[in-house]
């Protein structure tokens, strides 16, 4: 070890037997470092009790150790919708193995572009991975101008520089809501959509329309919500008002599924007997609700890891294949 009795990433190396090159791709987290070599690495890290310099680092490799999680809603929503929380979970079981921390940046979608842009090319932050974002934001536009390693959770409204990006196959999961209700037995089935500034809820909508359409359905009873529970109250007090005849609604999230309980209880419609409800995300919501929540997936922690995986592939100049689309699964539950 050195003189001064710190240890340095040269003792680290020659002790695990690996070059220095190795030993730092090692300390830093990098996956083009094999198993054997980053258990090597790590023992000796931790029998030398080697502390890098961050400082000295940054200056050497221009890296600041901090993916940004940007999401694009108000306070209130992110911390009340448990997808944001699952997917930032998924960001930290990505980043948990690797020197790298996350930085959340929450901004209202009625400007701040200028300065999010500011914060992201002034060397702050090594990649991005943008959740729930709305056409009006012009994320896209923003993320391709910054020039960082990035990748959306949810399919972005503009291929502009080949955004990566990860999602649920939402048309399919409207589809499958809508022909699972079919099946039931229902005829008068309306929908309350996310906000149609969204990728999600558009796609959503279009898979339960097509769904109505081949079995001959009317889609036409169709409500905008905003995929909150609040939203979702109002909504369907005045669609169960305006449309009694309605035997069946899909909510494109569980939140607004929940919702709709809520105010068919309190009109005295009957679910599943004479009202058939399905959401859409199978979060924690879905199976505590009065009755069960019947819902499509939507894995928010699987995606946000697939997204972080594919910024840390960037950042390694690795090729991941993208975009990544997981198909929805039915969940059978009380509601319908």
């Amino acid at each position: 070890m050195a003189g001064s009795g710190r240890a340095t990433l040269e003792d680290v190396a020659r002790l695990a037997g690996v070059s220095r090159a190795t030993a730092s791709r090692a300390v830093r987290g990098g996956e083009l470092v094999s198993a054997a070599n980053r258990e090597a690495v790590r023992r000796a890290v931790a029998d030398l009790g080697y502390v890098p310099n961050q400082a000295a680092r940054s200056l050497v490799t221009r890296r600041t150790d901090t993916i940004a999680v940007v999401v694009p809603e108000p306070d209130a929503r992110i911390f009340s919708d448990p997808f944001f929380a699952a997917t930032i979970a998924g960001v930290a079981d990505v980043l948990e193995d690797t020197p790298k921390q996350i930085v959340l940046l929450i901004r209202s979608r009625g400007g701040g572009n200028e300065r999010l842009l500011g914060y992201l090319e002034g060397d702050h932050v090594d990649g991005v991975v943008v959740v729930s974002h709305h056409r009006e934001d012009h994320l896209t536009d923003l993320i391709a101008r910054s020039g960082l390693p990035a990748a959306f959770v949810g399919r972005p409204f503009s291929s502009l520089g080949e955004l990566q990006y990860v999602d649920v196959d939402n048309r399919m999961g409207g589809r499958m809501a809508a022909e699972y209700l079919v099946s039931t037995g229902a005829r008068t089935i309306a929908t309350i959509s996310g906000p149609l500034d969204m990728s999600a809820a558009l796609d959503r909508l279009e898979g339960w329309r097509e769904a109505l359409l081949d079995a001959g359905l009317d889609p036409s009873i169709q409500y905008e919500g905003d995929f909150t529970m609040g939203s979702a109250r109002r909504i369907a007090a005045r669609l169960l008002a305006e449309h009694p005849e309605v035997d069946a609604i899909f909510a494109a999230s569980d939140l607004m599924a929940s919702g709709v309980l809520s105010v068919a209880r309190a009109v005295g419609r009957d679910v599943p007997g004479d009202l058939r409800v399905v959401g859409f995300d199978d979060g924690p919501v879905a199976p505590d609700t009065d009755p069960p929540l019947t819902t499509r997936t939507n894995p928010g922690r699987e995606l946000a890891v697939a997204a972080t995986r594919m910024v840390l592939s960037q950042l390694d100049r690795q090729e991941y294949r993208a975009p990544v689309i997981l198909r929805p699964r039915l969940v059978i539950r009380g509601s319908a």
